[in-house]
């Protein structure tokens, strides 16, 4: 029997469990990865003449990370892997990719969008002066390129990525001004029966405050961002909140690092027609799947942080159980396709037991969506378009937007280079608000290809 052709988009965490397992089975994969190597975004590689070990460039996770990027390297001639390409379409049964200005069409008959995450931003007066990164821009510059985005840095925002990466600039030798965070304390102490269900993870994010704390650093919990202030050279120099007792609080610096969980990328399987659903914990579009990662599609799966936001280790199991439901589906002459039960069962008992901690990261940390909802009228939103918060209350007052794809159409948010990456989580929550309505009631900004900017000279492979 002719295997099939199964596409893997992402070469992260999930992505290698998956391409891996697929190889044990016997299957070729072909896997896309818009990276320069393996590892994602989270176990990125160093380049090139960098001799960092992995301790240092991973921390406590090193270990994890080897294992990765060893596994893939190691399978690397059993799958058909293309590193520097960019999946920016889908049609009927084919993904149609891109690598240095070429542009063609893989046809497929499965597809395992392992598209992994991006930072969630929630805007403030000021947040686009030079000097402001989010989390996940400043964790690359220390990875990718051996540097700090500053000298005297304010990390604000919520979630455990946090005081991940502030510790690791503390570690690099930068000045970590302060840690503020939206998040009340109390939090936490409600979230604690579902953060239990992983205690090795609990321990290593208190390590991270215990470190941050133990070096003198502040941290404040329940603030609200005020501003974000530019000193004469029109660069960064001050970050204004207000802290959990109402007071002002200023604190100087040169950089910014900013960021509210991560977002999963869900553009393809929009493209693909995965039906959505809303998550009210999270205030999350993500497509619907059952336990093995497979959507309203039949032939697409999903796995890790491009359907749920659970981390690394997560991720690598459900890059597993969307592979075994591939091969289940799609090749089940094959021996993986009928006797894997046991593996499985494993699989989702672990998986169950990380989504319960997911759910208390989430209520620990909740996304702040009455600060959306407060942002003054003059603040941009849409950082690609220069929308402001005004316009978008306009949109909905004036021009009459019932939902965020009118509201684009009407202002431009969520039009630009990131299309809406950025600015739609607030955009939803601003128009809500003035609409009177719940999150998911103005709907979600619809996926586009190309889902990012192709170059301008890109051209069809039979052109070239």
């Amino acid at each position: 029997m002719t295997a099939p052709r199964i596409i893997v988009v992402g070469a992260g965490p999930a992505g290698i469990r998956a391409a891996q397992t697929l190889v044990e089975a016997g299957v070729r994969p072909v896997v896309i990865d818009e990276g320069e190597a393996s590892g994602g975004q989270i176990y990125r590689r160093q380049p090139n003449g960098f001799k960092r070990d992995f301790r240092q460039l991973y921390g406590t996770e090193h270990r994890r990370a080897r294992d990765l990027h060893e596994t893939f390297d190691a399978l690397r001639e059993k799958m058909d892997y293309r590193p520097r390409t960019l999946a920016w379409n889908l049609s009927e049964g084919a993904l149609h990719i891109v690598h240095n200005g070429i542009s063609n069409a893989v046809p497929f008959d499965g597809m395992i969008l392992a598209t992994g995450a991006t930072d969630r931003l929630l805007p403030v007066r000021g947040w686009t002066t030079p000097g402001v990164y989010s989390l996940g821009a400043s964790q690359i510059a220390l990875k990718a390129q051996a540097c700090a985005i500053g000298r005297r840095v304010v990390f604000i925002g919520t979630g455990p990525l946090l005081y991940l990466v502030a510790t690791q600039y503390l570690k690099a030798g930068a000045e970590v001004a302060a840690v503020l965070d939206t998040s009340a304390f109390g939090h936490r102490l409600a979230a604690l029966p579902l953060l239990l269900a992983r205690p090795d993870a609990l321990a290593k994010g208190l390590a991270l405050i215990a470190q941050l704390r133990l070096a003198g650093i502040t941290m404040l919990t329940g603030i609200r961002p005020i501003a974000i202030e530019a000193g004469a050279d029109r660069n960064v120099a001050r970050v204004h909140v207000r802290d959990a007792r109402g007071r002002d609080r200023n604190f100087m610096c040169d950089a910014v690092a900013m960021g509210y969980h991560l977002r999963p990328e869900t553009q393809l399987a929009d493209l693909a027609r995965c039906d959505f659903s809303f998550d009210p914990a999270t205030h999350l579009w993500s497509p619907m799947t059952d336990a093995m990662g497979r959507t309203s599609v039949r032939g697409i799966y999903v796995a890790g942080d491009g359907v749920k936001i659970s981390g690394a280790d997560a991720a690598e199991i459900a890059g597993r159980l969307a592979a075994h439901a591939a091969i289940a589906d799609l090749h089940s002459a094959h021996p993986a396709g009928r006797g894997a039960e046991g593996s499985v069962k494993k699989l989702l008992t672990s998986h169950r037991r990380m989504d319960r901690f997911r759910r208390g990261l989430a209520k620990g940390f909740p996304w702040p969506a009455h600060l959306a909802e407060a942002l003054p009228d003059d603040t941009i939103l849409c950082r690609c378009e220069s929308v402001t918060v005004g316009s978008l209350r306009m949109a909905a007052t004036a021009l009459g937007a019932p939902e965020v794809n009118r509201a684009k159409a009407f202002v431009r948010v969520g039009m630009g280079r990131c299309q809406g990456r950025f600015c739609g989580p607030a955009s939803a929550e601003i128009l809500a608000a003035v609409l009177g309505k719940s999150t998911d009631g103005v709907g979600r900004l619809r996926g586009q290809a190309p889902v990012k900017p192709l170059p301008i000279a890109t051209v069809p492979e039979d052109a070239s």
